[in-house]
């Protein structure tokens, strides 16, 4: 078989079995920004906005930023291949569909020149700067939901160039109203509750500490003109491998340096707050609602969350990818039995939705093998999605009176995992920006389970709850004395 490298030269020779983009790259121009292309990034907004351009709406392609050094190696693939990539979204019968994405049409390093990702910001075309920066990126102390200067963003305030996506929007956002150009609109793409709210919160807190913007008007004219929607994101997203790879050339013969992986599924739920030209995202499935609260809480707390409770007890039951943990009947039921009896309660009605066959289909979206993804991946940031995901779970269902052991089991099993050692003593590589702290709090062979709670900025007013405390130190002396896989079962009973 030819094997066809991808670039743009190469387009009009793509196999016969990759679909290409559906439009001229040459006449897109570039109405959206994005701070952090990654995976997610590529398989999702970057496809609604292709999708967009097919239809003929030529201004709104992509500019890709990436915030991090870790994005260099990516964004270095990209630009080999003129920003081209090819989604390959993988189906449960082991089939793959692959196709060519084309609306990222420029890529840009913080890193390389700050002043070109700001110029592009600034930019009278651009319209909507998006981003995807992790749970961790909003400098927010999730116990309070109040802002926390972290060291990133300290450095921002004194330094010659802003390095962080906040420290970028609001140069960018200066600039624009020096120049009499609208603001842009500011969607955040993460799996944060309020992501639109927090974005908005988290910019105008670190505005107000900048002693160039502090007095210049900069945070009342963003928040009199400015717009900041909420939305909700979905589609399972695994990290590419060489397997990955080396398949689609095996079997399409085009040469991909990084394709993106995801399954069938994509979701976008975004609300109807724009500051400046709207996209027509509505032409290319997205829901644009007047309130993403009640999509957001289901998904949050129904997949996210179940991600956390499946992956901590599943690593130490000897599980390495989800797939496995929900293959087996055990855990199967732990996550049946979480979402229906301990989240779908905390959740808001739902428009148009059936929370009974949506629970349905993440078991079996879980269970897709061809997108699994590793326990490890889901388990990394531990404290951060602890907190973020099923913490909340549990604060409603102590107020309201509800279950939530198989939660507390599950925040019992994070801080077991985040130990370090499996339960044959195996090390763990335990991936947590907050480890060093938590390191003295990790309970040892005789220690006292409830030490760890002791980390304020993960509980908050949990550490003083005493149905919590007394729940916690229940589950943690289960896992010690039987395991994590005898410890489910127990809680589930016969």
């Amino acid at each position: 078989m030819t094997t066809t490298p991808l670039s743009e030269s190469t387009l009009p020779a793509l196999p016969e079995a990759v679909q290409g983009p559906g439009y001229d790259r040459a006449l897109v121009g570039s109405g959206v920004v994005h701070l952090g292309v990654g995976g997610f990034h590529r398989s999702h907004q970057a496809v609604y906005f292709d999708r967009l351009l097919s239809l003929g709406h030529a201004d709104w392609g992509i500019t890709g930023v990436g915030v991090l050094a870790a994005d260099r190696p990516l964004h270095m693939a990209l630009r080999a291949q003129d920003g081209l990539y090819t989604v390959v979204l993988k189906s449960a019968d082991g089939s793959i569909e692959p196709s060519v994405v084309g609306s990222l049409v420029r890529l840009l390093l913080v890193d390389d020149d700050p002043e070109a990702v700001l110029a592009a910001m600034a930019a009278p075309a651009t319209r909507l700067v998006s981003m995807t920066i992790t749970e961790g990126g909003y400098s927010t102390d999730k116990s309070t939901g109040r802002f926390r200067l972290d060291d990133a963003l300290a450095a921002d305030l004194t330094g010659p160039r802003p390095r962080t996506a906040f420290g970028l929007l609001s140069e960018a956002l200066h600039r624009r109203r020096t120049t009499g150009t609208p603001p842009f609109t500011v969607v955040s793409c993460d799996n944060v509750e309020g992501n639109g709210d927090l974005t908005r919160q988290t910019l105008l807190e670190f505005i107000r500490l900048q002693e160039a913007h502090a007095d210049d008007g900069l945070a009342d004219w963003i928040v009199t003109s400015g717009a900041f929607p909420n939305s909700m994101v979905d589609r399972i997203t695994p990290a590419t491998t060489d397997g990955d790879r080396q398949r689609l050339t095996a079997e399409t013969g085009l040469a991909d340096r990084w394709p993106v992986v995801a399954e069938p599924y994509l979701q976008w739920v975004l609300e109807d707050r724009f500051s400046d030209a709207r996209p027509p995202l509505a032409e290319v499935g997205v829901q644009i609602v007047e309130d993403v609260r009640p999509y957001e809480l289901m998904k949050l707390r129904l997949l996210n969350a179940s991600h956390q409770v499946m992956s901590y007890l599943g690593y130490l039951a000897g599980y390495r990818r989800v797939d496995e943990v929900v293959a087996d009947p055990l855990f199967g039921a732990l996550i049946e039995r979480y979402m229906r009896l301990e989240a779908t309660p905390t959740l808001p009605p739902v428009p148009d939705t059936d929370l009974a066959e949506y629970r349905r289909s993440l078991l079996e979206r879980f269970a897709n093998p061809a997108v699994s993804d590793t326990l490890l991946r889901n388990c990394a940031e531990g404290s951060e999605r602890i907190a973020t995901f099923v913490l909340p779970v549990i604060r409603e269902q102590l107020a309201a009176g509800g279950p939530c052991d198989l939660a507390v089991l599950a925040v019992a099993a994070w801080a077991r995992y985040a130990a370090g050692t499996d339960e044959d003593g195996q090390p763990i590589p335990v991936v947590d920006a907050r480890l060093d702290r938590l390191a003295p709090l990790l309970r040892g062979p005789d220690g006292d389970p409830l030490v760890v709670l002791a980390l304020e900025e993960v509980f908050g007013d949990l550490r003083a709850d005493e149905r919590f405390r007394q729940a916690y130190a229940r589950a943690a002396e289960l896992l010690h004395r039987l395991g994590a896989r005898q410890a489910v079962a127990q809680l589930l009973g016969p």
